[in-house]
This record gives C-alpha cells, structure tokens and sequence, in this order.
C-alpha cells in the first residue's frame, strides 16, 4: 500500500500549494491513502470547514489537526460531522471530534489513522499519549483488524517523538511528526517495521519564521514585546511531507521517503515510485 502525508498546511500559501500540487502528486504516484495536517491552515491557526472541504477536494482522505485544533470556534461543531478530520486522540473525555479513525481505501483496505499530541514544551497539556495510543493500537491491531497503521505525532520535543516512534514500533506502519514546521532528514524504518520521521515539514512558505511573516517573530525576539498578531507569510510555498509504502502482508513499511515540492527548498520526489 502506498501512503502519502503532508505537513502542516500554514495559511493562504499553503492552501494554494496543497489545491495545485496534491492533485499532481496523486496522478503521479497512485497513493492508497492521503492523509494532511491542516491545523494551521486558517490564517496560520486552525481550520474552517470550507479549508477542510478544499482539502478533501484537492485529494485528501484524511485530515489531521493539533495544539490549535479549536483555535476557530466553529470546530467546535463541524468537527462533529467529519470522521476524516482528527484531532488529538488524548484530548481529555468529552471534547468534540475522535482522534482515529478506521478509513477504507478505494481499494477495500483498511487503514487506521490517528492524532496524538506531545506533552513537552507544548499547550495545552493533554493526557499522556502513550497510553492513549496504545489502547487504541490494542483495539484495531496491524495486520489483524487493519492493513496499515498511520500516527500523526504533533509533538514540540524530538527527543518525545523519537520515544513515541519507538513505542510503536511494530505496531504502526508510520509515525510521523508535525508541529515544528521544518523538515528533518532522519527518515528510517525502525527495527521492527515501522517508518518514521521526526518531523515532515509544513507545507508553507520558507522565506518566514515557521511559515510566518518575519517581522513580527523578529520584533518579538529583539524587543519582547507583541505588537501584532502572527500573520502567515504569502511567498510560494514548498509541499513538504512523506511517501511510505507497506507490505500487504504485514502493514509494516517497506519504503519510506521524503516529499519536497515547489517554494524554496531542495526538491525531493518519490524516486522509489518514478516510473
């Protein structure tokens, strides 16, 4: 099975990103599954339900959320309506939304895919996610209840993301992680089958401080004081993310690469999947 995820989508310029090169990325590669972190998309903090409903049209099958989840509070509600749209799965009994979701691919396989949120460094604090995660990998295990396993990981520290990639190793055919919005280059199976990253990037523009406008961010650094709200950058974006493909048998990986397209970094494609 082929999957592919994207990054944290951060403002108008990576909307636009996602609307014209998603669409290029399915044609050309034929992923089973698309999964896209769109936490960021609204203005730099949330999501609408119009952003979510471009994403799906772009080609998404799945979206994922984080810290800012709720940030519009229109979330609150619409959330309800999506299976596909996710939030963290160890978000305290009784907020609105799920963090997993069992979703069929269009060829009848079964993936789960599911949302945790660090507690490092990062607001709000959550309940543990190890736990979390694991009961929910108890109930719908790999290669017995589902054909893959994918864990979007919005998590600040890496030392807790590499932790919780090694948690799941085994029992997960991704873990990657979001929320810092640069791409790292440590893309590896782990050594019981499972691919991870320690972070994908976001799908914005790089000539920003983590997709924002610069001014603000420096101002802030020099002076310690806000004098306006964060607004994205508008420069091209780059679509950053992850290709990783699974055995059919098992659902763990057996493939794992990075996605870079577009803006102002290096250029990776999918080389294992060029025809």
């Amino acid at each position: 099975m082929r999957l592919i995820f994207l990054g944290d989508v951060v403002g108008r310029s990576g909307r636009d990103a996602v609307a014209r090169d998603l669409p290029v990325l399915k044609q050309r590669y034929r992923p089973d599954l698309v999964v896209v972190n769109g936490e960021n998309a609204a203005h730099g903090f949330g999501i609408t339900e119009e952003i979510f409903l471009s994403f799906l049209a772009a080609g998404a099958d799945v979206v994922t959320l984080g810290n800012h989840a709720f940030d519009q509070r229109e979330a609150l509600v619409f959330i309800e309506r999506y299976p596909n749209l996710l939030r963290p799965v160890n978000w305290p009994r009784g907020c609105p939304g799920r963090g997993a979701a069992l979703i069929e691919t269009a060829a009848g396989q079964r993936v789960l895919v599911m949302q945790a949120m660090g507690r490092v460094m990062i607001e709000p604090m959550l309940d543990d996610p190890f736990p979390a995660v694991a009961r929910e990998l108890d109930a719908c295990p790999l290669g017995r209840a589902c054909d893959a396993v994918l864990i979007d990981f919005h998590a600040e520290a890496s030392s807790e993301k590499m932790a919780f990639g090694h948690f799941c190793d085994g029992r997960a055919s991704l873990v990657v992680g979001t929320h810092t919005h640069v791409p790292t280059a440590d893309h590896q199976i782990l050594p019981g089958g499972t691919a991870y990253l320690t972070d994908a990037g976001m799908c914005g523009d790089y000539n920003s401080v983590i997709g924002m406008d610069k001014a603000e961010p420096l101002q802030r650094f020099l002076n310690k004081l806000p004098v306006e709200r964060m607004r994205p950058a508008e420069g091209a974006a780059t679509l950053c993310g992850v290709a990783v493909e699974t055995d059919d048998y098992t659902g763990l990986a057996v493939m794992i690469a990075p996605i870079r397209l577009g803006g102002r970094l290096s250029q990776a494609p999918v080389a294992a999947w060029e025809a």
